[in-house]
């Protein structure tokens, strides 16, 4: 049984990385957790537990998804991109600023993967739409990525699997958000200007400022005589209070979560509004979501629970104990930072989802006092989520990256890739678990000393 877990678990893994013929990742998964049902390290009382831990999590990510999709089926992210160039005003330099807001943005206002699915096309029509070089193209879709993924640290609802780790540790967003959310997003700053002052000699210094037409009837989801007769000022107001609605939905998430309300049910109620929005302003019916929400998100999230937790049942953890408290137990930045340069390395060998669900499950075995155990999940959060960038297969969403800016004919190679994140991912991972110990030791007080 243990050496079936363990053998299902890598190939399982190598499966998704590898994606043979462009093989959806959840279908290896799938498979990977019914092997290991049948071979009894998950029984159905864990398939049940399993169950209650995700299924909030998974709820939450899908409605966030589907409030990005009505957006997409506005015309939000072409009418965001083109406001992006005119901002730009031809500079390039600018515009790789902007681009960086925007991605932050995006998995600020949904999540990790849904930005980078939804915003990579855009900005690769964008830069086709300039004429800029392949070389050229690479500084704003590569530092847009990585801020995009490395984004859904600072706050837990923008990233599944740090759902399903909040529920583990038993922590709430609000919390999550007031210890993290100011050194992610300082660390995030950080990585930004890294990466500025790597691409600096590459970003073109001009840029086209023609670039109208990217939400022209071509490529507008909106009817063309919608399109046509509606002025730039009326749809920037309609776009604007769109947006407002979102950024009311995600407070409303804080909020929720606060008063100890179900963060999913939020989220459901925003999503379901804004269907509606989009029914009465569209006349599309809400039936379309069937066939363009990736479900297989919640698939692929189940089965590789149903893993790990097998390979807990199995004793993985045990080991891991004897090998993670001495870092713990030490001084509370060293746990910080070691537990952080762990996860980096665990995240960039066996991919961050599982990583971080072996992590969190760690750490709920090694009794430690509330606080210790929070500060060391968040570093946790931190390597997962921003140590992880270092190689592409540290995440599902740089593969995914990988893959549509390949489509969209933009050539960048793994040992390109590699070359700017050895510079940049380290240094910007350490900062932000340093900051993190500092503010929260600030945070608490004399109760985090020592």
């Amino acid at each position: 049984m243990v050496w079936i877990t363990v053998l299902t678990f890598l190939i399982t893994l190598g499966f998704i990385l590898w994606r043979p013929r462009g093989i959806n990742e959840a279908i290896p998964a799938t498979i990977g957790a019914i092997i290991v049902v049948l071979c009894g390290s998950v029984s159905l009382t864990d398939l049940g537990i399993i169950t209650e831990t995700i299924s909030g999590a998974a709820i939450t990510i899908m409605a966030t998804i589907v409030m990005a999709i009505v957006l997409e089926s506005f015309g939000f992210f072409n009418w965001a991109a083109e406001k992006l160039a005119e901002k730009a005003n031809g500079s390039g330099i600018r515009l790789f600023w902007y681009v960086n807001l925007l991605c932050f943005l995006m998995t600020l206002f949904f999540n990790n993967d849904g930005s980078i699915l939804i915003t990579t096309p855009i900005l690769v029509m964008l830069l086709n739409n300039m004429g800029l070089k392949n070389h050229q193209k690479i500084p704003y879709l590569l530092s847009g990525a990585l801020i995009a993924t490395a984004s859904s640290a600072p706050i837990g609802v923008s990233n599944i699997v740090n759902l399903i780790a909040l529920k583990i540790v038993h922590m709430d967003l609000y919390l999550h958000t007031a210890m993290m959310f100011v050194p992610a997003t300082l660390g995030l700053l950080l990585l930004t200007w890294l990466l500025f002052l790597r691409f600096k000699k590459v970003l073109p210094k001009q840029v086209p400022t023609n670039v109208k037409g990217l939400t022209h009837s071509r490529y507008h989801p909106l009817k063309p005589s919608l399109v046509e007769h509606t002025s730039d000022k009326a749809r920037s107001r309609f776009m604007r209070n769109v947006l407002l609605f979102v950024f009311a939905v995600r407070l409303s998430l804080f909020v929720a979560s606060f008063f100890n309300i179900p963060v999913s049910i939020m989220a459901v109620i925003g999503s379901l509004v804004l269907l509606g929005w989009r029914w009465a302003y569209l006349k599309i019916p809400p039936s379309d979501m069937l066939k363009k929400t990736p479900w297989y998100i919640i698939v692929f999230a189940f089965s590789m629970y149903v893993i790990i937790y097998g390979l807990n049942n199995i004793g993985l953890t045990d080991w891991l104990i004897q090998f993670m408290r001495p870092m713990v137990s030490g001084s509370l930045l060293n746990a910080s930072v070691l537990m952080g340069i762990l996860l980096s390395v665990l995240s960039n060998i066996f991919n961050n989802h599982p990583a971080l669900m072996v992590g969190t499950l760690t750490l709920m075995e090694m009794n430690l006092n509330p606080l210790s155990l929070k500060i060391a999940y968040l570093a946790n959060v931190i390597g997962s989520d921003m140590g992880s960038l270092l190689l592409p297969m540290g995440t599902l969403a740089t593969l995914m990256w990988m893959h549509i800016v390949r489509k969209g004919k933009v050539m960048i190679s793994w040992m390109e890739y590699i070359k700017i994140t050895v510079v940049v991912i380290p240094p910007a991972t350490l900062f932000t678990l340093v900051i993190l110990y500092y503010w929260v030791s600030w945070l608490f007080g004399g109760a985090l000393q020592g």
